[in-house]
Formats: structure tokens, sequence, C-alpha cells
């Protein structure tokens, strides 16, 4: 299985500690109980400060990829480093802890919790992680995103939009090596889902924020610098800036509806 390196696609204007990527896969399998395998010793690195997106087809392999990298989930076999530490073969509070401390999360679902403040929700991780916020780069975040005015307010009195931004800083208020993007845009109207990718785009450029974003969207994973599809739990493809047409084509060529 070849290895594929998706790349930083320009300099960063802010400094990094490290060269080393931020994510390496080394022949990562996994196997289901019945023989189903979802993934195929899939070999993949990714640099630093690079806005990559993952799709496919239904079945292909995608999802589960992103949770074994994040560590949501553990590999048959291979190896899986996220900021130079092998997570294969970590127990659950092992992972548990490497994610609190090296990822960032957003999902379809904001995730916010209705009771507290867009603030106490950024800030709730942390807090359970028995860690302070860098109040400084708190505020430059949401000052970055537009909700300056918005932390005192409750979820609901947002817009979907608005949440979302929420989550990604939620998602970034940790320093995280790497920030993990299921369906970011799944439950978002067209003008807050380009709100939203625009965002994660200028996160990399601007932060070099390592970014993975899993999508069955062609519109949506063009916007990414580059982009990997699966099929059969392979990577059968690797595009640099593909249109969405292409992407589109790309997936009806591979039987998806």
């Amino acid at each position: 299985m070849r290895s594929v390196y998706a790349g930083a696609p320009r300099p960063a204007k802010t400094a990094d500690h490290t060269s080393a990527p931020a994510i390496v896969l080394d022949r990562v399998g996994k196997e289901y109980p019945g023989g189903v395998r979802a993934l195929d010793e899939v070999s993949l690195a990714v640099e630093r400060g690079t806005f990559l997106a993952v799709m496919g087809p239904s079945g292909s392999g995608k999802s589960t990829l992103m949770h074994c990298a994040a560590g949501l989930d553990s590999p048959t076999s291979g190896s899986i480093r996220i900021d130079g530490h092998e997570i294969a073969g970590l127990n659950e509070t092992r992972r548990t802890e490497l994610r609190r401390e090296r990822i960032g999360f957003v999902f379809q679902a904001y995730n916010l919790i209705p009771s507290l403040t867009i603030e106490d929700n950024i800030t709730l991780p942390l807090r359970l992680a028995g860690r302070t916020p860098d109040h400084d780069w708190l505020r430059t975040l949401v000052e970055r995103v537009g909700l300056t005015e918005r932390l005192t307010h409750r979820p609901a009195e947002l817009s979907g939009g608005q949440q979302q931004r929420a989550a990604v800083v939620r998602a970034l208020v940790a320093k995280p090596a790497v920030v993990f993007a299921d369906e970011p845009t799944g439950a978002l109207d067209l003008r807050s889902a380009h709100e939203v990718l625009d965002l994660l785009r200028d996160l990399v450029g601007e932060l070099r924020q390592t970014v993975v974003m899993v999508t069955h969207d062609p519109a949506a994973a063009a916007r990414a610098h580059r982009v990997l599809v699966m099929a059969d739990g392979r990577v059968v493809e690797a595009l640099e800036a593909p249109s969405a047409p292409q992407l589109a084509d790309r997936l009806v060529a591979l039987g998806e509806v």
C-alpha cells in the first residue's frame, strides 16, 4: 500500500515548534467481527497546517478512518501517531487523555449544553480537564469568529451557524495539534455552511491549524486544500485543490447515488 502525503499548502504565519507531521498512519487496518474489514492497511501522513478532506461512498471507511485517527476507536493493526505520540494500542483512559490534550472535535451536531452560556460551553472541556483557559487566546478566537457579543447568550439564542462557530472555538481553545471535523456543515443552511468552511480554511492559513474533515458533500470537500477519496477501506485517490464537480464525478464513478 503506497503512502499518501498531505503536505502544507503554503508557509504559515505562526511559528511551529516541530517539523514532524501532525498525523501519521502506517498500514492501519480495522476489522470488525464477522471478518468485515473497514480499513485495509491505510498509510498516510498529514503535515501541519493542512486542511485535508476525506470523502467516499457510504461504507468506504472514511468515518472509521477518522475514529481511529482521532483515538475514538482502536485499529486492529498498524501504527497511528498524533503530534508524535503513538496512540494505537493505548487503553481507553490513555486515549481519552491524549484526545483531551492533542485533539479538537467539531461534529455535525453542535453538542452545546443548553443551560450554559456560550463562554461556559467553550471552556467546559478545559475545566473538566482541570486546566485554566488562556483568556488572551480565547479572546483572539472569539473575535476571529465574530462571537464577542454573544458569550453571555445561551445556545438557543444563536443561529445554527453561530452555534457551530462556537463549537469550532471550543475545539481550538485547548490549542490542539489536530482538529477533526465530522460533517461540520451537515446541519447548516448554505450560507452558514460557507461561513464555517471559510473559517476552517482561514484557521489553517492564519494559525497553522491542522484540520481533517470527513464529509460526503463534494462542495464542502472542495474547500479543503487536499482531498482523499476512499473506497472499500482504502485511499484510492489523493487530489489537490479539486473542484466540486470533479469530486461529484468521482463519487458517481465509485457508485455513490
